[in-house]
């Protein structure tokens, strides 16, 4: 299922949503320049690696880029894997995004983003800090505007399509049971994993399920905290 738009409108421009997009565009951008060995170079040193944050706080705090290696948690979640990788990110944030930066403005909802896609790499690291391969994406940061959007919205509609074979059907699902669902998936494979690292999760170098699940949990936490259910306009930053 892939959401295509909710039923929400936003009152305000949403500049930070369009500059995060902004931003890990580019930075794809430039990935595709890099050569294998280059792009795998890069990872290693601006993506989490379980490992080396395990380390470094042990002694070993700078990374290969002169940088602490705690700032691994932010510029990681600018990177990603392949086309598929960001195109689904950039959707999500496209959709749930603007309404939840509508609810906090536009500082808040910065700090906030960051704030859920460090907690989501924090919660994956705790899972498997001794791992080395690199966990990067911004699928943590949206998992947690995800979790604030259902806690916000749960009573709006999404608008979804839904692959049947070669046929292709849109449907309006609650954003309950939508995003109720993701979460709920995710929380299973983060389990999954757990038995079967092998094949599951980063040991594998496949999906960070654990970052999805923390990240949704922490953005349902945070959201309220930094004004999700403020009715005062004029209270808000932007």
């Amino acid at each position: 299922m892939f959401p295509l738009s909710d039923d929400n409108p936003t009152r305000i421009t949403p500049y930070v949503t369009y500059g995060l997009i902004a931003v890990n565009v580019l930075v794809f951008l430039y990935e595709l320049t890099l050569t294998p060995e280059q792009l795998e170079s890069f990872f290693y040193t601006w993506a989490v690696v379980p490992r080396q944050l395990t380390e470094s706080f042990s002694g070993a705090p700078v990374n290969a880029g002169g940088f602490p290696e705690w700032s691994t948690l932010i510029t990681s979640q600018f990177l990603h894997g392949g086309f598929l990788h960001i195109i689904g990110n950039m959707l999500f944030l496209w959709i749930f995004g603007n309404n939840v930066e509508d609810q906090l403005g536009h500082v808040k909802f910065l700090i906030f983003y960051l704030g859920c896609g460090m907690l989501a790499a924090l919660a994956q690291w705790f899972f498997s800090s001794g791992s080395a391969v690199p966990s990067l994406g911004a699928s943590g940061a949206i998992a947690g505007v995800m979790g604030a959007y259902i806690l916000r919205f749960p009573k709006a509609s999404i608008l979804t399509l839904v692959p049947l074979g070669f046929f292709f059907w849109t449907f309006r699902i609650p954003a309950v049971f939508y995003l109720g669902i993701w979460f709920f998936q995710q929380a299973l494979y983060g389990i999954a994993s757990l038995q079967a690292k092998a094949n599951i999760g980063m040991e594998g170098g496949g999906v960070a399920y654990w970052a999805h699940a923390g990240g949704f949990v922490f953005g349902a936490i945070l959201g309220p905290l930094l004004g999700l259910f403020s009715n005062d306009s004029k209270a808000r930053s932007y």
